[in-house]
């Protein structure tokens, strides 16, 4: 991935927004720091259509099946952690 600071970039979009395109993903920085990416719509799309819903992701866990204890201690509350 090129990097771009933001200034630059500012001053070359059509540039940073070519390179998107021909070669992947631009980062854009600030005093050094990564702020921000550019990159094309058709990697954008990719990224979108590969996301599962989070209830798909649990049904496809390997813990799917796994009983889990889910009761809650009844017990009286400690004197320490009284407030």
């Amino acid at each position: 991935m090129a990097t771009w600071q933001l200034q630059e970039a500012k001053s070359k979009f059509s540039e940073v927004v070519n390179e998107a395109i021909a070669h992947g993903p631009q980062v854009i920085t600030r005093r050094g720091t990564e702020v921000a990416i550019v990159l094309s719509y058709s990697e954008y799309r990719q990224l979108q259509t590969t996301q599962k819903k989070l209830s798909a992701f649990f049904q496809e866990s390997p813990l799917a099946g796994v009983e889990l204890d889910l009761s809650r201690d009844r017990s009286e509350v400690r004197a320490d952690m009284v407030l």
